[in-house]
């Protein structure tokens, strides 16, 4: 039986919006900084300041942009977040291969932009760097030419002691030429040069069990974005409890919390979230 859609005892355990017990250890827990996206637009500084008060001990950055993230070098990005008691983990940025590109599959060029983004994001002390998205490929070819993509930068990334991920949404688990999307790049990318940042609920929303991916191709989920419809535990679709119980087999190093929609303000929603991890008994103080 597939584990989609558990929801057990553990729920309770893990329940909506529950302050952590006295007592309970500090755990090593992300935040994707899109959470907060309209807070840091307005007050970078307090964004980042508040992030680690609220208790996440990294970040992952969404504003990545030709050399800066959020309009600051990456140094004064670094410096910034662990003046506020936080660790740079992780960025989403990518850059889509024009349509010669995939026709040639010569895609030099556009590794020129990442020789430049890998060495702001080494400069940023990031670890990792990920793909956030990418459009539906017409044809299986042009998904291999996607493949090879990936695994040169993940090569590049390699060389300087970073590593290159893909974030899924729904949209990868529908078929190209019979064959799934998802799947196909799994199995087309090095597992030594790309692994796969799994988001627990854009997977459910594909209609897909994300434990069922971790035992198909282990050891390939070294980020995990842990999110929900709101925020986390609040909508009983994901079966955390599971996904929390699997992630040895998954290779899971890394647990980000990601918030795009919200019942409260954003900065409380990202509390609510952190606390329900903080209460979950599943959950590790470290994947490390």
């Amino acid at each position: 039986m597939k584990h989609l859609f558990i929801i057990s005892a553990a729920l309770i355990l893990c329940s909506f919006g529950a302050k952590p017990e006295a007592g309970t250890g500090k755990k090593e827990i992300s935040l994707q900084l899109y959470s907060l996206r309209a807070d840091i637009a307005q007050d970078y500084d307090a964004t980042i300041k508040k992030t680690a008060e609220i208790g996440y001990t990294s970040v992952e950055a969404a504003g990545y942009n030709d050399g800066t993230f959020y309009g600051k070098t990456p140094a004064q990005f670094r410096q910034d977040v662990e003046n506020a008691g936080m660790t740079v983990l992780s960025s989403h940025t990518t850059k889509a291969l024009s349509e010669n590109e995939l026709k040639s599959k010569d895609f030099s060029e556009s590794l020129l932009w990442w020789d430049q983004c890998i060495q702001a994001h080494y400069d940023a002390g990031a670890k990792y760097i990920v793909a956030p998205s990418m459009e539906v490929p017409k044809s299986l070819s042009d998904l291999q030419t996607y493949c090879d993509y990936y695994n040169e930068i993940g090569k590049r990334c390699k060389e300087v002691g970073l590593s290159f991920g893909y974030h899924n949404h729904a949209f990868e688990f529908v078929k190209i030429e019979d064959v799934m999307m998802y799947d196909y790049m799994i199995e087309n990318t090095n597992p030594e040069l790309v692994f796969f940042q799994m988001d627990v609920y854009w997977t459910v929303i594909g209609k897909q069990s994300p434990v069922d991916y971790f035992h198909k191709y282990p050891g390939r989920f070294e980020l995990l974005h842990i999110k929900d419809n709101k925020e986390l535990g609040q909508s009983g679709m994901v079966g955390f409890d599971a996904v929390f119980k699997n992630t040895d087999v998954a290779g899971t190093k890394h647990l980000i919390v990601e918030v795009e929609k919200y019942n409260f303000s954003p900065q409380e929603s990202v509390k609510i979230s952190l606390d329900y991890l903080l209460n979950c008994p599943f959950v590790k103080e470290s994947y490390r």
